[in-house]
């Protein structure tokens, strides 16, 4: 998708289409109010009968409107203007894109301007690019009959703000990081696998001359003592990567972010078989490693002056003869033995020796991001991701980015009360604390492991994807919010 400015009045713009909003109980902003003169009170008279309503979400094309240079005009309903926040924002920009993807539309100008008193034309224009990439967004990789692509191929808005072609060029970048982790998250367990990753990641170091790859293989991991994460891989036959990418966009003396993903491509429960029942679903649980890829994908396309390390602990979680069971007791990399009671838990025995291998970078801070309990989903549904960590310095900073980006989290409590849930008879944990309080026991397992550094973990159980009909597929957070929190860490360097 292109996307350009254009400060010319709103009808003399000649485009396939003008996007402009309409308020509550039908009142026109100042460039429908051009447009409606100009048409001879077009636009009025549609409002006036009734077939269309100021409401959020609504919209009535009007086609060779009188007296202007576009082809058509679509109007979308804003709401009211007093309760027209970021949220109410997106929305009708959301709409509006949508609308414009079902027609045959090869251009179309937003009408930005009034609506930009709260957010500024930055926030817009980015937002903007942003939807209109991952509305485009179809998924094809396996599928013959995916349909044709969307004609529309370009977006104008007026100059507003103080750099709006950098704003466009962020929106643009944080949508397309949040399609590559879509299409990553919706590949099928059988393509994408643990090696599938890893030649993703060289690849895309490939395109970007700020990316580099490191790729541990189970030998080289073997030798680094990570029995944990070697513990979850070890029935299947698919072998098991620490994928290591780095963006040096910082000084050489500047420490690194460091994000860190959970990439378990297909998630059976091991010997602790998982029920039949959407078990097809569980090739979505590396989504968080998906958002490392898409958000490391993102910051090299900006150019972003900051450090940052990209870490995937890929495997495949499967029963097979060499399997892990309930009972055996594993060594981590950090020299601690683990109970395993339950090898569904599998999530937390990756990122625990991830975790303790980030300790070489010296990061400035590190963020793990996982799918990692059901106990998440039912807590917060589809809306949250849940936060937990060790600073809450940054983890005020995560909080505040997911307000201003919308990808919101909540944070739960990481009080020592908990820890003892993890004791264990037989070794110095057990990778599960019992029934209750299960996203918290899971982020104080790996909280054993993140002394070393300022440590913020997401649990995205609920948030990476939707499971019902045809909405079923990745959604691409929480790569929105990681590129918030990354944005505002380069405005500081």
């Amino acid at each position: 998708m292109r996307y350009t400015l254009n400060q010319d009045s709103i009808t003399s713009i000649a485009a396939d289409c003008l996007v402009v909003p309409i308020w509550k109980d039908g009142e026109p902003g100042d460039d429908a109010e051009a447009l409606d003169e100009a048409s001879g009170g077009a636009l009025k008279q549609i409002v006036g009968s009734g077939d269309f309503r100021w409401k959020a979400g609504e919209s009535h094309l009007l086609h060779e409107p009188a007296g202007c240079a576009a082809k058509r005009i679509l109007l979308v309903g804003a709401g009211d203007p007093a309760e027209f926040d970021a949220g109410a924002a997106a929305k009708y920009l959301a709409c509006g894109v949508r609308k414009l993807l079902d027609g045959n539309i090869r251009h179309a100008h937003f009408a930005l301007e009034g609506i930009d008193a709260v957010f500024g034309g930055g926030w817009l224009a980015a937002r903007l690019a942003r939807e209109a990439e991952t509305a485009a967004y179809r998924y094809a990789a396996t599928k013959a009959g995916a349909g044709p692509e969307p004609v529309l191929e370009s977006f104008s808005v007026p100059s507003l703000g103080d750099d709006p072609a950098a704003a466009l060029a962020r929106g643009k970048a944080i949508g397309r990081g949040m399609n590559r982790a879509r299409e990553l998250g919706n590949l099928p367990g059988n393509i994408c696998t643990p090696g599938y990753l890893a030649a993703h990641a060289a690849e895309l170091a490939g395109q970007h001359d700020s990316l580099s790859v490191d790729v541990l293989d189970e030998a080289q991991m073997r030798e680094l003592g990570m029995g944990c994460l070697l513990s979850v891989a070890a029935g299947s036959v698919e072998e098991a990567r620490l994928i290591v990418l780095r963006h040096q966009g910082g000084s050489g003396e500047e420490k690194p972010v460091v994000l860190l993903g959970k990439g378990i491509t297909f998630d059976t429960g091991g010997i602790s078989l998982k029920p039949g029942l959407a078990m097809d679903e569980m090739k979505f649980d590396m989504c968080g490693a998906a958002s490392v890829m898409g958000a490391m994908a993102a910051a090299a396309e900006l150019q972003l002056p900051v450090n940052l390390i990209g870490m995937v602990a890929a495997a495949e979680n499967m029963p097979g003869g060499k399997a892990t069971k309930p009972g055996d007791i594993v060594t981590s990399m950090a020299g601690k033995t683990v109970e395993i009671l339950n090898t569904d838990a599998e999530g937390r025995l990756v990122l625990c020796d991830a975790l303790t291998y980030a300790e070489r970078f010296d990061p400035a801070c590190v963020i793990d991001i996982a799918t990692l309990t059901g106990a998440a989903v039912a807590t917060f549904g589809h809306e949250a991701n849940v936060l937990l960590g060790n600073d809450q310095a940054l983890m005020d900073e995560l909080l505040q980015c997911g307000r201003t980006c919308l990808d919101r989290a909540w944070q739960l409590p990481l009080w020592d009360e908990y820890q003892k849930q993890l004791d264990s008879n037989f070794a110095d944990m057990a990778n599960i604390g019992g029934k209750r309080a299960g996203t918290i026991t899971a982020a104080c397992f790996l909280s054993r492991y993140a002394g070393a550094f300022p440590w913020a973990h997401l649990d995205i159980a609920g948030s990476a994807w939707l499971a019902d009909g045809a909405r079923k597929g990745a959604t691409g957070r929480p790569v929105p919010l990681l590129m918030e929190f990354l944005l505002a860490r380069a405005d500081q360097s």
